[in-house]
């Protein structure tokens, strides 16, 4: 189906107002706490047929699946247990079926004249659903964890892939009883005994595929409690006073919520995307619903948890809202075999029948194009005796190439996102995206100086953009960044290296630390031009200091990920006045600023290194050694590479979202933080899982005999660490989400 005919986000957000307005009039989310209530549900479900719910899923062109999960995410918001999951699923089903028991089956159900309990039966992977038996038209057997089924007319089984059994609810040989799970209301255990029963005939279908729909529909609706939960918390922390003052200002809840947030923006972007692709047909919708139901279980539950923990006592008040929303989230994140059959799905298109890589993304026609564009020029011109040389060399000679900078030079493609007026292509963010990717999966060195051209194109006079910007895009200058001191690493507005004026001249004196692109043409340094200032980051300001300068003593120093940094003295430094790049106190502007439009692309520069490096680490895992089986086939190590691709998909997918804000030219600077923070720990997660993996071997390092890959791995671990800390701790990230993102007071 063409996106033309599909629903637009629009509609979507259309239908999520409607939907969160009329539940918020029609229904109260106490109304379970009194017990079973099937009279409530059946009269709220009447009501939303009215809103046109019923029928999502019967036509891809009305409402598809993503339609689908908007609805499921506001009944969970709402605590509503309405029984749209099985109507969705019954639409899903049968439509398109002309059986005239489908086609009247959906009509009365469009209608509001039925309301349809469904059950996986035999089919639950979970094994605790129990079966049912047809028989000369009887059903006998006993099935468990029915939703709704006390309020609904008729009970809807899966048979095989071809037929379902449709039983009335108030039938001879029924019988219906409420069952209480997680503390809560809503199941139900229904016991046939020889109960008429109608078989439909249908399309051979995959009954998997419905059940997979079915997971998302409930990871969306426990979407929907853990969100709701999480506002209430986040609200809570605004107001709750302790020690004199709101506990929103506490760094430890500030971290808490960010955290919950984090993992929430990733739920969120990987279940609306594996709808979208089953909405669209594409092949790979089963792999990335399989993801998203992998990464929602585990990620719901922890927010869940951590939800109730800043609460505290009221928050395990039966009175109060939230307790609701955790037993919704812990109900609906383990049915269906949860995210360990999730995950089984996840480990058998990686690695069963030769395997299959992590999917590319769809970047769009020009996206596209340019990833293949750059895989050939580097086909052509980095490959072969080049590049093996290269390989060669130590890590700490493999960081930067001049000739190879020069070569991507002549492309131009440094300046890939560049605007035009500064020499660049003004290509969009999928583009670039699709640039860094394909470098990424060829290993080819650095190159250009990102934010250091940002904050020339945003803050340079017109003569210092014609004199250093076509430097950059030449590939002929590097620029370090100066910026940490020994007394001021996240806290920059401590930095105490000066810059006083000398007639047309500033003098610099200090000492800068932990400075990577040490051996640049320049430095992009800050310093203190007002030892004064109030706050102290007003009197900072920005220079370009080339490291030819007089006065400059470098001490390098190997890190513990084998590169290198350098202790750089600055001894009356004179450089002249033009090199000052801002206003005189402006600095912390010039500063942030390049920061903030480069951080959005970082998290997604790392997790591609992850997703690149976790393909080395699949095909090591599906190789066979003569005297043992591959590890591919140990399910401990199936499940690990499965938790590892179903979060490499979150991390692209909070790249995805960050390129799409810097498409419409707006990205709140914490979304680039989320995106950093999430990907990077997941760098070292990465790393300590591929030496749990590949064992003791994995841990020889570079140059060593044996050693796997040059010792990729372990390399890759130590490494890690620095993308933790680089352009902002972390932690200082945390603080910006909360801040920022959550309004928690500073």
């Amino acid at each position: 189906m063409s996106a033309t005919e599909l629903p637009t986000e629009d509609t979507r957000e259309m239908l999520r107002d409607s939907l969160r307005g009329f539940l918020g009039q029609q229904w109260r989310t106490d109304t379970m706490n009194r017990g079973p209530c099937p009279d409530e549900i059946a009269a709220i479900w009447d009501k939303l047929v009215g809103q046109g719910v019923a029928s999502l899923g019967s036509d891809p062109g009305m409402g598809g699946l993503r339609e689908i999960l908007v609805t499921m995410a506001e009944l969970g918001r709402a605590a509503c247990p309405a029984p749209m999951w099985s109507a969705a699923l019954a639409n899903l089903a049968l439509a398109g079926s002309q059986a005239e028991a489908s086609v009247d089956l959906l009509s009365r159900l469009h209608a509001g004249a039925a309301r349809i309990a469904f059950s996986p039966g035999a089919f639950d992977p979970g094994r605790a659903t129990g079966a049912i038996e047809v028989t000369n038209g009887r059903a006998s057997g006993l099935l468990r964890f029915v939703e709704a089924a006390g309020s609904c007319s008729h009970l809807l089984v899966p048979l095989s892939p071809s037929t379902f059994a449709l039983v009335a609810m108030d039938a001879s040989g029924v019988r219906c009883e409420p069952t209480r799970a997680m503390g809560a209301w809503g199941f139900y255990e229904v016991r046939l005994n020889a109960a008429p029963v109608d078989v439909i005939e249908i399309e051979v279908r995959a009954v998997d595929d419905l059940l997979r729909t079915g997971k998302l529909a409930l990871m969306a609706r426990a979407y929907g409690a853990a969100r709701r939960a999480f506002e209430l918390a986040v609200d809570y922390a605004k107001e709750r006073r302790q020690f004199g003052q709101p506990i929103g200002k506490f760094q430890a809840i500030q971290h808490k919520l960010a955290n919950c947030f984090i993992l929430l923006e990733g739920v969120r972007l990987i279940v609306d995307h594996a709808a979208e692709l089953h909405d669209r047909n594409d092949l790979n919708w089963r792999y990335f619903a399989d993801c998203a139901a992998s990464f929602s279980g585990e990620a719901l539950r922890r927010v869940s948890l951590e939800t109730q923990h800043t609460f505290g006592a009221i928050g395990y008040a039966e009175e109060h809202e939230a307790p609701l929303h955790f037993k919704r989230v812990h109900l609906d994140t383990i049915a269906l075999g949860g995210s360990a059959y999730a995950r089984l799905g996840i480990a058998s298109f990686l690695l069963d029948d030769g395997g299959a890589e992590l999917p590319q993304y769809d970047l769009g026609p020009a996206g596209n194009a340019l990833r293949e564009q750059v895989r050939q020029w580097l086909e052509e011109n980095w490959s072969g005796e080049r590049k093996a040389v290269f390989d060669a060399r130590p890590f700490a000679k493999r960081e930067f190439d001049a000739d190879f900078a020069l070569d991507i030079g002549r492309t131009g493609w440094i300046g890939l996102g560049w605007p035009k007026q500064f020499g660049g292509q003004a290509r969009s963010p999928l583009e670039q995206i699709a640039f860094i990717e394909t470098m990424e999966r060829s290993e080819a060195p650095r190159i250009g100086a990102a934010i250091q051209a940002n904050a020339l194109m945003m803050f340079g006079t017109p003569e210092q953009q014609k004199k250093y910007l076509p430097e950059i895009l030449r590939g002929e200058a590097m620029h370090g960044m100066g910026y940490s001191e020994p007394q001021a690493g996240s806290d920059l507005a401590a930095l105490r290296t000066s810059a006083k004026r000398d007639d047309d001249h500033w003098v610099i004196n200090g000492q800068k630390i932990w400075t990577t692109t040490w051996w640049g043409k320049y430095m992009f340094l800050a310093a203190r031009t007002d030892k004064d200032a109030k706050p102290p980051h007003a009197g900072i300001s920005m220079f370009i200091v080339p490291m030819s300068a007089p006065g400059i003593s470098i001490h390098p120093a190997t890190t513990m990920y084998d590169g290198s940094f350098a202790n750089i003295f600055y001894d009356n430094v004179r450089i002249p006045h033009d090199n000052l790049v801002g206003e005189v106190n402006g600095g912390w502007k010039v500063l942030t600023g390049a920061l903030a439009f480069e951080r959005g692309l970082v998290g997604g520069g790392i997790v591609l290194k992850v997703a690149h490096a976790f393909e080395q680490l699949r095909r090591h895992i599906m190789a066979t050694e003569s005297d043992r089986p591959a590890l591919a086939n140990d399910p401990i190590v199936r499940d690990r590479m499965a938790v590892l691709a179903s979060e490499i998909e979150v991390g692209r997918q909070l790249m995805m979202h960050c390129a799409e804000l810097a498409a419409d030219a707006v990205t709140p600077p914490e979304y680039g933080a989320i995106s950093k923070v999430f990907s990077s720990e997941l760098m070292e997660r990465f790393g300590e899982a591929a030496l749990d993996i590949l064992g003791t071997r994995a841990a020889l390092s570079e140059q060593m005999p044996d050693a796997i890959d040059n010792g990729r791995f372990e390399q890759n671990l130590r490494h890690s660490l620095m993308w933790v800390i680089s352009i902002g701790t972390n932690e200082i990230q945390r603080n910006l989400i909360a801040q920022r993102a959550l309004g928690l007071p500073r």
